[in-house]
């Protein structure tokens, strides 16, 4: 796939996802998506390309090793409402368990191929979209992917999101952690195929909600 294909690709995936959002849907507030920690992993010197497609680096023609998932969302406030110009990042181990950071373990054998670390700045409809891979563990953790939030005027917010389904889950310190079993549940969303794919990719979907009600 060349540069201007992906990123159509990319436009027309994130386009068909906010249409997913139906204005009016949450007449309550919503259960908030629990903190947790940003962990040490978080890159200290970001890879020369920060876009939304973790699969190909600029226009390399290697894409990264491991499973194709098409990661979407919608950053909320507490009352339901899209949140704009919410800078969402994510950062995770590639296919072989190993981050983009320098102090990961086997970092020499990390593939170069995967882009480790992406962005994406949401619009009116607070709606994200990534094209990763699914998450693997790495020692003493189940597979996640770590999101930070970035709005103007706040403090940085950080959470992780978990497979349903993954039985390393019930080990994990961290994802144990969250004592409130909905707001646990909040952070374990569903893998599913993707239906047509002729390379088993997946999707999944983690709407963010955050603990405010932006003003102005």
């Amino acid at each position: 796939m060349s540069s201007i294909e992906r990123r159509r690709f990319l436009r027309g995936f994130t386009a068909t996802a906010a249409g997913l959002w139906v204005p009016g849907a949450y007449a309550e507030a919503l259960l908030q998506t629990p903190r947790q920690t940003e962990g040490p992993f978080y890159p200290v010197d970001l890879p020369l390309d920060t876009d939304n497609d973790l699969i190909v680096i600029n226009d390399a023609l290697t894409p990264a090793l491991g499973q194709i998932t098409h990661l979407s969302g919608r950053i909320l406030d507490s009352a339901g409402k899209p949140i704009r110009n919410a800078l969402v990042e994510i950062w995770q181990v590639d296919q072989k368990g190993v981050y983009l950071h320098k102090g990961s373990n086997r970092h020499n054998a990390r593939d170069t191929n995967f882009q480790g670390f992406g962005r994406f700045m949401t619009g009116t409809t607070g709606e994200y979209y990534f094209r990763t891979i699914k998450p693997v563990s790495y020692p003493g953790r189940t597979p996640h992917i770590h999101f930070a939030v970035k709005i103007k005027g706040r403090k940085k917010w950080t959470t992780q999101c978990y497979i349903k389904g993954e039985k390393q889950n019930a080990r994990d310190g961290l994802l144990q952690n969250i004592k409130d079993a909905n707001q646990r549940a909040s952070v374990i969303v569903d893998f599913t195929p993707v239906k047509g794919s002729k390379v088993n990719e997946l999707a999944a979907r983690f709407d963010i909600i955050m603990g405010f009600t932006p003003t102005g």
